[in-house]
């Protein structure tokens, strides 16, 4: 038997929905117009900013990215094709490969960083409360925790920082 939402759930999943829907549009259209970047260029620039020797598996950037390996591996072949990253067999095993930002992947992404997190800052984080923001933190870990977990692991795992 169906258990319909309640009028505080609906208002709830209501807005959540509008968040989903809507914050991926105002990222995509400030980076393509600042930076010629879709957002999951340059998401796969920042994972990429923040790795070791700036290098990561292809595998270990679908994960930290949330994309597929087809999506990444034709975002990647995108952004090799514009001299902004490169893959190469990984050393360790020929059986992986490795996506490496260059030297112009990495002055996009510092380029693109401050309009982007002007963005987020402006349109996300200044308009929450310092307790909002760690009660939107809480909810993310629960959700993430019921619908990826392996991701809620990533996050955990992974050095959160910005292109500064």
């Amino acid at each position: 038997m169906t258990k319909w939402l309640n009028d505080q759930e609906m208002q709830a999943w209501v807005r959540l929905a509008s968040v989903i829907e809507l914050v991926p549009g105002v990222l995509e259209t400030q980076l393509k117009r600042d930076s010629g970047l879709s957002h999951f260029e340059y998401w796969v620039l920042a994972m990429l900013s923040e790795a070791p020797e700036r290098t990561l598996r292809m595998s270990s950037l679908a994960s930290r990215t949330r994309g597929t390996l087809p999506r990444l591996s034709h975002v990647v072949s995108r952004l090799e094709k514009r001299g902004l990253v490169e893959r190469f067999p990984d050393p360790s095993d020929a059986r992986a490969t490795n996506a490496r930002l260059t030297d112009a992947g990495w002055d996009v992404v510092v380029d693109a960083a401050p309009g982007h997190v002007t963005t987020v800052r402006e349109s996300i984080i200044d308009a929450l409360t310092p307790e909002q923001l760690d009660q939107l933190t809480a909810i993310g870990d629960a959700i993430l925790e019921r619908v990826a977990p392996d991701a809620l692991r990533v996050l955990a795992t992974q050095q959160v920082a910005s292109v500064r």
